[in-house]
């Protein structure tokens, strides 16, 4: 009777635990084929709002597969996963986003007390560690700022800082007389509006409107003028402020505003918990980045999440419009590990840094307590390991050797054409330094103020990726942050074409060369490879 009772509770026990669990993935993964044939029709507006979720094979677009992954993952189980989002702020009153805000249940709202004394007061939402800034110097300024000392660091930063100064001085003159001819050519016709036929038809002895004629009777032939001057305003605003914050040496945001000595780092406790930050415009990036990976899918408006089911975002507001500090970007890390968050998004870099340590230090400490983070490769359209190898900040490479730690992804952007304009135009890439490749050109996701928009950047780039992580840890959460990241590499589409690095079409490079795994984010894939990895 013993050994029946014995036999039968065990036969119990795996009974219970067959209906209990989760029935095991089959499907097969996705393999691009040898030859692509690229979609050729224009997409359809739904289809660029949508493209980065569609599929290589049933779709012909080169997304990530995520309305497949999330079709095999209907009826499965999944926990609530917090995605740090370490950006310019979140706009959490955006109606596709309010649901998915991380609260921070042991802290009481607006009582001016650290209740769950983890040495942030009314942190509701998260933290904004850059207080009422908007504008920031770029990181070599500051170099600058503490005066010449011989040193190469100095001599680097100063050639940086005479190029980019010439280089924002030419923009903002082309900007100015772009504007200004327009105004000729308006009061020339005598209305406030043009098309492009009214400047084939048009005779002016101006110089000033001849100068351009040409040029804008080509590009109005595409866009209205409207959009046209909206952008040259766009151009003139960021070279305003490229030139009144970004390179101006007498400017002191830290210290007149936030009043935060920023090579102290015992100096803790700064800033405040308005995570959508002193304007909401000023959010716009983060808001954006936020939506990538969790704005609400099907509801009939704006963009579909990667992971809207799953992830919680915790705004951490650290990156303002200029170069992010190296101590804030520590500081939000270790904030975001240690409130629970289990992913980390981080949509920023930069080419200096002076305390390179403290971030390292916060990203080994993320690593010991199992959080992913995910990064974006940067904008410059170069290969960071080309002549020894560009700098880029953060990253898992502590002074160019070994890798600090296995829970760091670097993200290369994606374009939706299937030819030699795969890698988009601006994206860095690198045999060693990006990991792998996302979505990246006209991202539809929320923004400020209850809007929408496409955006594009590796910084778009970066949340699709996060989104697949945010999937996987809510799915099979017995899975590491080093197994997520090693699903992920593993399990992308390798595409078999070349492509033109940096835009350029004498540079062209086979797609497996310009990343570690040469591979293309798949959410289907990885979920098939996450259920076979966390049943081995």
């Amino acid at each position: 009777m013993k050994f029946k009772s014995i036999y039968l509770s065990a036969a119990l026990a795996l009974f219970l635990a067959s209906c209990g669990a989760s029935k095991k993935i089959t499907a097969e993964p996705i393999t691009a084929p040898a030859t692509i044939t690229a979609k050729k029709a224009d997409l359809s507006e739904n289809e660029e709002q949508r493209w980065s979720h569609l599929d290589i094979i049933n779709d012909t677009i080169p997304g990530m597969s995520t309305d497949r992954a999330l079709k095999l993952l209907e009826g499965r189980k999944a926990d609530k996963v917090i995605v740090g989002v370490i950006d310019s702020g979140v706009d959490i009153e955006h109606p596709d986003l309010q649901g998915q805000i991380w609260t921070n249940s042991d802290e009481i709202a607006g009582n001016g007390k650290d209740d769950d004394n983890n040495g942030y007061v009314d942190d509701v939402h998260g933290w904004n560690f850059l207080g009422d800034i908007n504008h920031e110097n770029m990181e070599f300024v500051r170099i600058l700022k503490r005066g010449d000392d011989g040193s190469d660091l100095y001599k680097r930063a100063k050639a940086e800082y005479d190029k980019e100064y010439a280089d924002a001085m030419a923009g903002k003159q082309q900007m100015d007389f772009i504007l200004k001819a327009d105004k000729a050519i308006r009061d020339a016709l005598g209305k406030d509006t043009y098309t492009a036929e009214d400047l084939k038809n048009m005779q002016s002895s101006d110089p000033t409107i001849n100068a351009v004629k040409g040029n804008f009777a080509r590009i109005l032939s595409q866009v209205s003028r409207d959009e046209l001057i909206e952008d040259i305003k766009g151009g003139q605003e960021h070279y305003d402020n490229v030139l009144n914050y970004h390179l101006n040496l007498k400017y002191n945001a830290r210290k007149d505003i936030l009043k935060d000595d920023e090579n102290n780092w015992n100096a803790k406790g700064y800033g405040n918990g308005n995570v959508i930050g002193p304007e909401k415009e000023g959010a716009k990036h983060g808001t954006h980045v936020a939506g990538i990976i969790a704005q609400l899918r099907g509801n009939g408006i704006g963009g579909d999440g990667v992971a809207s089911n799953v992830a919680v975002i915790m705004p951490v507001r650290a990156v303002p419009d200029g170069d992010e500090y190296d101590k804030d970007v520590a500081m939000a890390i270790r904030y975001a590990v240690d409130n629970g968050a289990k992913v980390i998004n981080g949509s920023f870099g930069k080419y200096f840094s002076t305390h390179s340590d403290w971030v390292y230090d916060a990203i080994k400490y993320a690593a010991s307590k199992d959080v992913l983070i995910v990064c974006a490769a940067g904008n410059e359209g170069t290969d960071l390991n080309e002549g020894g190898g560009v700098e880029r900040y953060p990253n898992d490479n502590m002074n160019g050797g070994a890798e600090i730690a296995d829970n760091f992804l670097s993200v290369g952007a994606l374009n939706y054409s299937l030819d030699e304009g795969l890698i988009a135009n601006f994206s860095n890439y690198g045999k060693t330094d990006v990991d792998v490749f996302s979505p990246g050109v006209r991202i539809y996701a929320t923004t400020p103020n209850n809007n929408y928009e496409y955006l594009q950047g590796t910084s778009m780039a970066s949340p699709n990726a996060a989104g697949v992580a945010a999937l996987i840890r809510a799915y099979y959460p017995k899975l590491t942050a080093a197994q997520v990241k090693q699903v992920i590499m593993q399990s992308g589409v390798p595409m078999q074409i070349d492509v033109a690095a940096g835009g350029d079409e004498k540079n062209m490079r086979a797609f497996s060369d310009v990343s570690m795994t040469g591979k293309v984010v798949n959410a289907y894939n990885a979920i098939i490879l996450a259920d076979k990895m966390s049943r081995s």
